[in-house]
């Protein structure tokens, strides 16, 4: 299978007859074929990270075979994947000594239970991209594909993305921005994580502050599951799951803090979540909500590099979800000017918005149920 581009006629000709430049004609299909190009290399970081290469190429050079053999994998694969990932600027390459190298510092980025390994994120691509017949139907008919249509591979996409991720940022990035909250969780509140998940924030919010109970709602029973299993290996006796639509968050007795780690924007009904929340807090409240680093205006996020993967991660996923179940549609990048008006519409008040330390793509809303 080879690719096909536009002919443009010979080098001197520079526009056609109805006006159309030619150059830029061949211009954009160079771009089109690089985005293309790309997007076999994501598939490609997805392949050599689940199969252990990337681990083999931390260890040292090597050649094709020696990489096959340290990693236990099949030398003709290894070497194909390799070669793709040498093109698309991943690995390096000696034709010397017939060796690939994973340079170090492309290496912290692959490798590792970090908040710095990107390799989870390219199994998004791969997942959603099976999804894209089910889409074009929804694009034609309305409507969208269900949540449970991504399960439970997402489940576990989203916990390999986030665990790294909170492992790393969430008590020494995320809970130093919320003011005087931690002083409360060290003294003893109750505290609701809303989309938990697998749990693994709740979990480690729990291990560092034994005096406060914690409780994660989610609709997923894989993850429910997973979040309980992990908070028995971790002996914690503050921290319990339940399978539980958050439209329905129980608000007596009220939670002295509630967390939404990336779970409110793809919401069927997110006002009213947002409402819920607020409901659910005692006078002084807190609740802090981890969503997408964005812009709610098109023209704002145009030269954001992010800004095609949250549009499409959106059309794939979160945006379909909702209008599955006739829901907002609100989409990955709602962006902060809208999130501030449906905190405020939901009676929150003092809105604050934080960046979070190595991860580019989030940022913490804090903000607070008025105390009377």
């Amino acid at each position: 299978m080879t690719p096909m581009t536009p002919t443009t006629g010979s080098p001197s000709t520079t526009a056609s007859g109805d006006g159309i430049d030619l150059k830029r004609v061949k211009a954009f299909a160079g771009r089109v074929m690089r985005g293309y190009a790309e997007s076999m290399v994501t598939l490609m970081v997805d392949l050599a990270g689940r199969t252990g290469l990337f681990d083999a190429l931390a260890a040292g050079p090597g050649t094709s075979a020696e990489l096959a053999e340290r990693a236990g994998l099949t030398e003709r694969y290894v070497r194909e994947i390799l070669n793709s990932l040498v093109t698309g600027e991943i690995v390096e390459y000696d034709p010397a000594g017939a060796e690939y190298t994973l340079p170090r510092e492309h290496a912290i980025c692959l490798t590792g239970d970090g908040v710095r390994n990107m390799t989870p994120v390219s199994r998004v691509t791969t997942l959603l991209a099976q999804q894209v017949p089910a889409v074009a139907h929804a694009v034609r008919e309305g409507g969208g594909v269900p949540y449970e249509a991504f399960q439970p591979d997402f489940t576990e996409i989203m916990d390999a993305m986030s665990r790294g991720r909170m492992d790393g940022v969430l008590l020494t990035g995320i809970l130093p921005t919320t003011g005087g909250l931690p002083a409360r969780l060290e003294a003893g509140v109750r505290v609701a994580d809303i989309g938990c998940g697998t749990g693994h924030a709740a979990n480690l919010m729990a291990q560092a502050y034994p005096r406060s109970q914690f409780v994660g709602y989610d609709l997923g029973q894989e993850a429910i599951a997973a979040a309980t299993a992990e908070a028995r290996e971790m002996g914690l006796s503050n921290a319990r799951f339940e399978v539980l639509d958050v439209t329905a968050l129980p608000a007596d007795p009220p939670f002295d803090a509630v967390f939404a780690f990336d779970s409110i924007h793809d919401q069927v009904d997110p006002a009213g979540v947002l409402a819920r929340v607020h409901d659910a807090l005692v006078p002084g409240g807190r609740f802090v909500m981890v969503d997408i680093k964005a812009s709610s205006r098109l023209e704002d996020n145009i030269g954001n590099p992010y800004a095609p993967w949250l549009y499409g991660v959106s059309t794939l996923h979160c945006m379909t979800v909702s209008l599955a179940h006739g829901g907002a549609g609100l989409g990955t990048a709602w962006g902060e000017q809208l999130a501030r008006q449906m905190l405020a519409d939901a009676g929150f008040v003092d809105v604050s918005v934080h960046d979070i330390p190595d991860v580019p793509y989030n940022q913490t809303y804090l903000c607070s149920k008025a105390t009377a």
